[in-house]
């Protein structure tokens, strides 16, 4: 960033003169390719969201979630409806469109409209959806709605600082490392250092791009595996 200056001639931040507030974001539908994002509704996503997650080995999906888990139905419907009805954070469920069916959620929250700053969180992804296309393109999703249709600044990504699966989603999706703030939370009766990430707009045109490359259907064979790593694609010109 350019240097600049006040009256005083002390170092300020870059002025923006023409900055105005940025629209909360909505719930709506988001159609890619693999998978689609909708308004996290009750009725349509509970029950598939909880067959997909019995999938699960054991329970360690929920170790650095704030909730969860979740071993009995009614206790996850009335999570669920939670969700349904919060407005910040925002969720969604993601939905796999070749079988209709709910196998994931994420959400916008810690929304600052005044700021252009958000932050993508509550990723609570089942085994159907983990390391699979459609998260990544899930990601892809939201963070083209938060910096083109809403013009955003920031997006911002928190995880505890233990949880070294969701570093490296981090890192892989295109978030730069921001440091750690020491024990900043308190839940599930242990303390949390958070590592913070994000991507800011300035930076949004090259991790796009290498997230395009990455989902485009040539960079898969037939049995839909990756041909090139997201990183490479990213850094390539």
């Amino acid at each position: 960033m350019s240097q600049h200056t006040n009256q005083y001639g002390q170092p300020v931040g870059q002025p923006l003169p023409d900055w105005q507030s940025r629209p909360l974001p909505q719930h709506q539908i988001f159609t890619g390719a693999a998978c689609q994002l909708e308004p996290f509704n009750v009725d349509r996503h509970s029950d598939a969201l909880f067959e997909a997650w019995s999938l699960a080995e054991d329970e360690r999906g929920w170790t650095y979630l704030p909730v969860g888990p979740f071993t009995g139905h009614k206790a996850w419907r009335d999570h669920t409806a939670q969700l349904e009805a919060s407005r910040d954070p925002l969720h969604f469920a993601v939905i796999d469109l070749a079988s209709s069916q709910a196998v994931g959620s994420l959400s916008l929250m810690r929304i600052q409209p005044e700021h252009g700053v958000m932050e993508v969180g509550h990723v609570a992804f089942s085994p159907r959806l983990k390391q699979t296309r459609m998260a990544t393109e899930a990601h892809f999703l939201l963070m083209r709605y938060a910096f083109e249709t809403l013009g955003y600044r920031r997006y911002e990504w928190k995880c505890d600082s233990c949880n070294a699966p969701s570093r490296q989603a981090a890192a892989r999706l295109g978030f730069r490392y921001e440091g750690e703030f020491r024990q900043a939370i308190v839940y599930k009766g242990r303390s949390r250092d958070t590592s913070w990430f994000s991507i800011i707009d300035s930076e949004w045109p090259q991790v796009k791009k290498g997230l395009q490359r990455w989902l485009a259907e040539d960079n898969f064979t037939a049995d839909g595996q990756q041909r090139e790593k997201l990183a490479s694609l990213r850094d390539r010109p």
